[in-house]
């Protein structure tokens, strides 16, 4: 069973990984007998691991608050664990050793994050390429014209909707958007994973997980495999109404200044027919942008807009 709180968080993640690797694959004696635990035991991990029986039940319990990053990266290699692992175990054991100093009560209230008014003139003259800025607990927090053609209408929900979790799982529209939806929904939990660690006591990282567990079916299996993995560059097979189906490739750019904040773009190989349907869905979301421009009509921050030479890219204000 799945505990709460950074030291419940550290115990299924190490218990997660003990149950990938067999005895056998680590060259450990195989006993008669039924095992209760799938994969490695703790005893068999801290031998792996250099560490005594004792010693690594109170690593995996979150009660090694001092342990050296020679101990971690041990248990990492003994684990088997890439970087990315490696680096979400090493928040995990900081998280841990630190619960004492967080009120029990309740969860820490994250600031509001804004996006520079450069990024925003960088998205604004990106009128090709499908661009958005990701924010924690994966908050879409800014995006071109083109980015909502290609997925949905974000100026048209509620700010606490614009999030890529909320709306890959439970807004139809935009899961219609992936072909290979399973391959979207296990990347997207993946780093939501990832990023938690990073802010361990966010209330509304807590009740989105809360409400993506309750209302979808897909995602409590998802969340509970233990999983992380980075924002980095990949592809996906998308489809469209108005330009069918096409693939698109992603590249994601942290910020130096702020890793809370991604620059994330979508483009297509020259030439190909995902470019044309690309074209399709700039041409579509050039003309929706001179409607509203040319309307007078507010957008979702209640602010009206300027008129300017091109579409210009959306923002969350906070309330």
């Amino acid at each position: 069973m799945q505990q709460t709180g950074p030291k419940g968080e550290l115990g299924d993640f190490l218990r997660s990984r003990r149950a990938r690797i067999r005895p056998e694959d680590a060259a450990l004696p195989v006993f008669g007998g039924r095992r209760r635990v799938p994969g490695l035991r703790r005893e068999e991990l801290a031998q792996l691991a250099g560490v005594s029986a004792d010693y690594y039940t109170r690593f995996e319990q979150g009660r090694a608050e001092n342990a050296s990053e020679s101990v971690v990266g041990a248990v990492a290699a003994a684990l088997r664990l890439d970087a990315v692992e490696t680096a979400h175990l090493t928040r995990l054991v900081r998280n841990a050793g630190r619960a004492g100093s967080v009120p029990a009560a309740g969860a820490a209230v994250e600031a509001e994050q804004l996006v520079r008014p450069g990024l925003r003139r960088l998205l604004e003259s990106m009128p090709g390429t499908p661009a958005f800025v990701l924010g924690r607990r994966t908050d879409i927090l800014a995006w071109n014209p083109l980015f909502a053609a290609l997925v949905t209408d974000f100026a048209a929900l509620p700010p606490q909707r614009r999030n890529k979790a909320w709306l890959v799982f439970l807004d139809p529209v935009t899961r219609g958007r992936f072909v290979n939806w399973e391959t979207k929904a296990r990347d997207l939990v993946a780093f939501l994973r990832f990023d938690l660690a990073r802010h361990p006591h966010d209330a509304r990282a807590a009740a989105l997980i809360a409400e993506l567990t309750e209302h979808s079916p897909e995602f409590g299996p998802l969340w509970r495999a233990q999983e992380v993995a980075g924002k980095t560059h990949g592809g996906y097979h998308l489809r469209h109404p108005l330009a069918g189906e096409f693939t698109l490739a992603y590249e994601s750019l942290s910020l130096p200044d702020d890793p809370d904040q991604t620059l994330v773009t979508y483009t297509a190989e020259a030439g190909s027919p995902s470019e044309a349907a690309l074209r399709i869905l700039a041409s579509e979301a050039a003309r929706g942008a001179r409607a509203v421009d040319g309307s007078g009509a507010r957008d979702a921050s209640g602010a009206a807009p300027a008129p300017a030479p091109r579409p210009a890219a959306r923002t969350d204000r906070p309330a």
